[in-house]
C-alpha cells in the first residue's frame, strides 16, 4: 500500500473513531491467519482476564477511579528515550514493591522494550497487556509507557502476593493465568509457559536485555479499515 493511501486510510479511521459512542469499546481477536483484528462493540462484561487472555474469576483487580477511554492501537505513543523508560520502570517497580530487575526481565521477554509492540493475540505495549486486562487495570492507553508499565507491574505484584513471593509461579500466572498455575500446583506443563518462565528467569539472573534500547521510541501504528460480509467495521494493523 502506498504511503499516501496509508495516510488517507488512517485519517479516515480517526474520523470514524470520533463518531463512536462513548460506551463503545475496542475488542481484539485473531483471524484465521493469526492476524490481530479490532472491532467496536458495546460495554464489556466485568470478568477479569489475565495477561495471557485466560479468564479467571478468582482474580480481583482494584477498581480504577475513573472509567478508562479506549484508545489502544490508535495511539501513536509519546516518544520515550531509553533513559526515561529506565527511570519509569525503576519508579513504578518501587511503587508496587516489585524488584525492578524482575520487571525489566519481564519487559525484555514480553516486548523487547518496544512500546509499540503488538502481538498476534492483540497483546499491547511493553508488558503485553490484552485490551480486556488493560481495561480492568484502568489502563486507558496500553501504548502509553507509563500506563502500561503501571498496569503490568501491578498485575505482576498481585501474582507475587498470590503465590507468596514464588517468582516461578508468579511468572507462569502472568503468562498462562493463575487458574492454570493453581490447577497444576506449579508451573503448568505448557511448553510456551515453561519457555517463558525460563526466558524471564534467565534474563533476571543473567542480566540479558535488562536495559532499554533506542528502539523503545514509539512509532505510529498504521490501522486499516475494512467491512466484513456481515457489515461489521473492523480495523487491522496490517
Amino acid at each position: 500500500m502506498k504511503a499516501k493511501h496509508k495516510t488517507a486510510c488512517i485519517s479516515l479511521i480517526m474520523l470514524v473513531l470520533m463518531c463512536v459512542p462513548a460506551h463503545a469499546q475496542l475488542k481484539s481477536f485473531a483471524d484465521e491467519r493469526g492476524r490481530p483484528v479490532f472491532i467496536y462493540e458495546g460495554p464489556a462484561v466485568s470478568s477479569m482476564t489475565t495477561a495471557a487472555s485466560k479468564a479467571d474469576p478468582t482474580v480481583t483487580v482494584p477498581a480504577s477511579p475513573t472509567t478508562p477511554a479506549v484508545s489502544g492501537p490508535m495511539s501513536t505513543g509519546r516518544r520515550s528515550t531509553p533513559e526515561e523508560l529506565d527511570q519509569l520502570v525503576q519508579k513504578t517497580a518501587e511503587k508496587h514493591r516489585v524488584d525492578p530487575r524482575l520487571v525489566r526481565a519481564v519487559i525484555a521477554t514480553e516486548s523487547n522494550w518496544n512500546v509499540a509492540a503488538l502481538s498476534r493475540k492483540g497483546a499491547q505495549g511493553l508488558m503485553q497487556l490484552i485490551p480486556e486486562t488493560a481495561q480492568q487495570l484502568g489502563v486507558a492507553d496500553a501504548f502509553d509507557p507509563a500506563q502500561n508499565v503501571d498496569g503490568g507491574v501491578r498485575y505482576l505484584s498481585m501474582m507475587l502476593d498470590r503465590y507468596n513471593g514464588d517468582v516461578h509461579k508468579a511468572l507462569a500466572a502472568y503468562n498462562a493465568g493463575p487458574g492454570a498455575v493453581d490447577r497444576s500446583g506449579g508451573v503448568p506443563r505448557i511448553p510456551e509457559t515453561r519457555n517463558y518462565v525460563q526466558k524471564v528467569t534467565s534474563a533476571y539472573l543473567g542480566g540479558t536485555g535488562l536495559q532499554p534500547r533506542a528502539m523503545a521510541t514509539a512509532t505510529p501504528i498504521p490501522i486499516y479499515r475494512a467491512v466484513e460480509a456481515d457489515g461489521r467495521v473492523v480495523f487491522r494493523n496490517e
